[in-house]
């Protein structure tokens, strides 16, 4: 069995190793493009995807983890007060850097014998790729090249014109295990722990019409932390903020997957959990055809879409929709909304689809 991976991402080298470990050969096919290194990014995974990522693709040193056992919401309309609260048994999700991640699956990658990476250097290759029956699944996660524009440029698009700007802060050492994010009138900011002394920054400024500076940046997170004693900050990155979502998953044996499929804004952390579910159900399928001895051939893109397609949609636009409800609730003059978010912080039953929603998305087992 030969299967293409094209793009050479996050997303491309997690479902990489997660077919290596099947004993499927994996070719992963990219273009030599100057890739920004975010080097203050990090991930939330969620406990259920954790525990699939750890047991289906590479095992993560717990060092490199900081487990969340509470999430806290505040409001600048209401004087910064709490309007939502999510506290955990064990924790809600688990928050890694991006380039521990990257090292710990290009390191066990590149030991693997059924691995190899090729550079485009002509794109002419993705013609012959495509004709070519050399292999049997061909899955596409780069959404700037010219399969993307060929194939899956039918998307439900949403420019946030904005950007989400990125920091990690080094701080006198705390207990560390609460996530905050607080909605400010021109965006949302985010306060993500990475270790007992460092916390990862993701500010979304809302409609921006320019660039803010390192240094406005700094003064807006001082002014908004009520909680480190900040020592110093990492460099400020940034990346462009929108939502897309194809409308077509897959043609013959070619199949969209990762960011050529759908991106989300980051205000919930749902980004790279939306992947991981996609590979868990992917792999499920190409496990069943494994198991029974079928090929795996182009009938696993229809499938796949079956098991999918909805529920990224929906989880989608349920991610916009909660975006949208606080954007609106930061201009909205009374209190009610205030008032019903505390009443639903309160109830049981909310709190279980929420706790539900964020480790699991809609995925009904």
């Amino acid at each position: 069995m030969n299967i293409c991976l094209i793009g050479d991402g996050l997303a491309s080298l997690t479902l990489a190793k997660n077919l290596i470990n099947k004993n499927i050969k994996v070719d992963i096919c990219y273009e030599n493009r100057k890739k920004p290194h975010f080097d203050s990014r990090t991930i939330g995974i969620s406990k259920d995807n954790l525990d699939f990522f750890n047991k289906e693709i590479v095992k993560i040193n717990q060092k490199k983890i900081c487990k969340i056992k509470k999430i806290e919401i505040y409001s600048e309309k209401f004087e910064n007060e709490k309007v939502l609260n999510f506290v955990g048994k064990k924790e809600l999700f688990s928050i890694v850097k991006n380039k521990e991640i990257f090292k710990i699956l290009n390191s066990n990658l590149n030991k693997s014998k059924f691995f190899k990476k090729i550079l485009v250097k002509d794109k002419v290759i993705y013609e012959k790729i495509l004709k070519d029956k050399k292999y049997d699944l061909i899955i596409n996660l780069d959404s700037k090249n010219n399969i993307s524009k060929n194939f899956f440029s039918n998307k439900i698009m949403k420019d946030y014109s904005s950007f989400a700007y990125t920091s990690i802060i080094k701080h006198k050492k705390i207990e560390n295990n609460k996530a905050i994010q607080i909605f400010t009138k021109i965006g949302p900011i985010a306060f993500l722990p990475i270790s007992n002394s460092e916390t990862s920054i993701v500010f979304s400024i809302v409609n921006q019409q320019k660039n803010i500076t390192e240094k406005d940046f700094i003064y807006l997170i001082k002014n908004f932390n009520k909680k480190y004693e900040i020592k110093d900050f990492s460099k400020v990155e940034k990346f462009k903020l929108e939502t897309s979502i194809s409308r077509n998953y897959y043609k013959h044996n070619l199949l969209a997957f990762g960011d050529c499929l759908h991106k989300i804004h980051p205000l919930a952390g749902q980004g790279f959990n939306m992947i991981l579910r996609d590979i868990k159900v992917l792999s499920s399928i190409i496990q069943n055809r494994i198991d029974l001895g079928f090929p795996i051939d182009f009938s696993i893109c229809k499938e796949f879409e079956n098991k999918t397609k909805h529920y990224n949609f929906l989880f989608s636009i349920g991610n916009d929709f909660i975006y949208e409800f606080f954007k609106f609730d930061n201009n909205y003059k009374n209190n009610y909304l205030n008032y019903l978010l505390k009443f639903f912080s309160k109830n049981e039953i909310f709190n279980k689809f929420a706790h539900r929603y964020a480790d699991r998305g809609l995925f009904i087992e």
